[in-house]
């Protein structure tokens, strides 16, 4: 499997105990709905899967895991800080009216300002928001996705109308 073949889910906090138990923090929004009897693990640039063996899920956003063949704490130390993903065909549906950040990928954006942008190469989550990125005059733009930087989300014509902070698209220009 390849990364483009899956969605990101979390990563591996730490180690609990001696007997490979870890720690996975949650940065899908539902952990809930997701179907973690086998995760992969990027390891190397390979996405390396690991059966669950037990899963207990925490009320915040954390879940401690088990995986088989990893019984001891020195399995475990390798796993923390890996990114864990899970194949798309494992992606929890979702109501046709509920929409994400992550489905701007692809969507054209225009500033009210600047006008036409480019189109939204990639979202990325962090723990304070989500930052989309788009490649504007040959240089990747970042700015982040929230109620004070957008003014219109229209689906139908895949289109973003943000009011981006004076000056945000010189400081990357401006190298």
């Amino acid at each position: 499997m390849t990364q483009e073949e899956a969605f990101y889910i979390g990563y591996i906090t730490k180690t609990k105990g001696l007997k490979g138990e870890v720690q996975l923090f949650f940065e899908y929004d539902e952990p809930e709905l997701l179907d973690l009897d086998v995760v992969f693990a990027e390891i190397n640039g390979k996405m390396v899967p690991f059966f669950v063996s037990a899963c207990k899920l925490q009320n915040n956003n954390t879940g401690n895991l088990y995986f088989d063949d990893v019984d001891h704490i020195d399995k475990a130390q390798v796993l923390v800080k890996k990114k864990i993903y899970l194949p798309l065909t494992k992606m929890p549906d979702r109501s046709d009216d509920e929409f994400h950040y992550f489905d701007l990928k692809g969507f054209t954006v225009s500033d009210e300002k600047q006008g036409e942008l480019g189109e939204i190469i990639d979202v990325n989550e962090y723990p304070q928001q989500f930052v989309a990125t788009v490649l504007y005059k040959g240089t990747e733009v970042m700015f982040p996705l929230n109620d004070d930087m957008i003014v219109e989300i229209d689906e139908d014509e895949e289109t973003l109308l943000v009011d981006l902070p004076e000056g945000l698209l010189d400081i990357y220009l401006s190298n």
